[in-house]
């Protein structure tokens, strides 16, 4: 689950590491109110969506009054925000951050990422701060410092030294980037965040260390652990289709292609979009509707199908292991009397139940068609589309 930045910002300062001082603000008033409380010489005005580049969008500017707050947030808020991230559509910009300016020394970066490879959380430090770490990556892959973070010990002093003393700073700076690095651990292992990224890190003419941005990302998987997180969640900038798969407990990731695909897995999913792929055509989705179908998943499955207007084709490819064909058949015939299928549909039974899954859809009066291999229901989805 993705949150915005004013909100990682809250959950860092809970931990204790350092962050600029700032607000939230939903309207221009608003926005002026917040800087006249922060009474500072310099503001950063930075629109709140869940994408990177807002300041190559026209997303991020600097005011020098109140005044001028209120002028730029009645420019930014409303505004459909286009980055690199968010695709030629843009998000709409609901809600600005108004945070204080500093007088900056150097921008740094630091990271703490999930190594699923080690099944580790490895922290992340370059000198390369304000500047995409994928772009580091590719162009300058020894400009990242790493240290893996031992799940039974914890990051250690040593280690946090070790970036410390590798990103430049200073003696009289150590302390505080320690400290700083070890509470940013600390805060991704208590609530199971898979991403929490600082770019930039400011060092300032003082010695401070603070993060000018932050981006964080938590796991759904451990959200019923923290029952307080969830509030977190912006349903603005997630898709409208995905939010109702996940009210119904199904995996669902919207795709750019035109094929509707329901499968029970995610291994058979992903097999199933590249036969798909294969065969000519380009997946519209990922739709898992897991293990434990039942009539209820496969109908709210069916329903979010239909509700994707570039959806031209659905294949339904169930493998009957834990769930039965015939359970997901019914499931169908149910979806397909209610909502109103106005395309192809090609049906892939095979496994548990298979055979009565057939005599049902043989029974029906619905129009689909059925195939006995994956291959071959590719290929048929397909060729409606030609």
């Amino acid at each position: 689950m993705k949150i915005h930045e004013y909100q990682a910002k809250e959950l860092l300062s809970r931990f204790g590491v350092a962050t600029t001082r700032g607000g939230v603000a939903e309207s221009p008033e608003e926005a002026r109110r917040t800087a006249e409380e922060l009474s500072s010489e310099l503001f950063v005005v930075k629109a709140q969506i869940h994408a990177g580049g807002r300041g190559k969008g026209g997303g991020v500017k600097l005011a020098k009054s109140p005044d001028e707050v209120e002028e730029l947030a009645s420019e930014i808020l409303g505004m459909q925000l286009i980055t690199h991230q968010t695709g030629p559509e843009g998000q709409q910009v609901r809600k600005i951050y108004v945070q204080q300016g500093l007088d900056i020394e150097r921008e740094l970066y630091i990271g703490v990422v999930l190594d699923r490879s080690q099944s580790k959380l490895v922290l992340m430090a370059s000198q390369e701060g304000g500047i995409e770490i994928e772009r580091v990556a590719a162009e300058t892959p020894e400009k990242i410092l790493t240290e893996t973070v031992d799940p039974v010990v914890g990051l250690q002093p040593f280690q946090a030294r070790k970036l410390a003393f590798g990103l430049g700073l200073e003696t009289s700076q150590i302390r505080s980037a320690v400290k700083f690095m070890t509470n940013l651990v600390t805060m991704v292992e208590t609530l199971d965040a898979s991403l929490a990224e600082i770019n930039p890190l400011a060092v300032t003419p003082t010695g401070d260390i603070v993060a000018l941005d932050a981006k964080i990302n938590l796991d759904d998987n451990a959200l019923f652990k923290h029952p307080e997180l969830p509030e977190l969640r912006d349903p603005h900038e997630e898709d409208p289709l995905e939010i109702k798969a996940h009210e119904n407990d199904l995996n669902y990731i919207k795709l750019d292609g035109d094929v509707g695909c329901m499968v029970n897995g995610a291994g058979l999913a992903m097999a199933t979009m590249d036969i798909i792929k294969l065969a000519g055509g380009q997946p519209a989705n990922f739709l898992d509707v897991g293990g434990s179908a039942s009539v209820v998943t496969v109908r709210s499955g069916f329903e979010i199908l239909m509700s994707d207007p570039n959806v031209r084709a659905v294949l339904i490819n169930i493998f009957g292991g834990i769930v039965r064909c015939d359970r997901v058949a019914a499931g169908v015939i149910e979806a397909m009397s209610q909502v109103n299928v106005d395309m192809p549909v090609v049906v892939r039974l095979e496994g548990t139940n298979a055979r009565e899954a057939a005599e049902l859809l043989d029974a029906s009066d619905l129009e689909f068609s059925v195939a006995k291999s994956l291959e071959e229901a590719a290929n048929m989805v397909t060729s409606t589309l030609n």
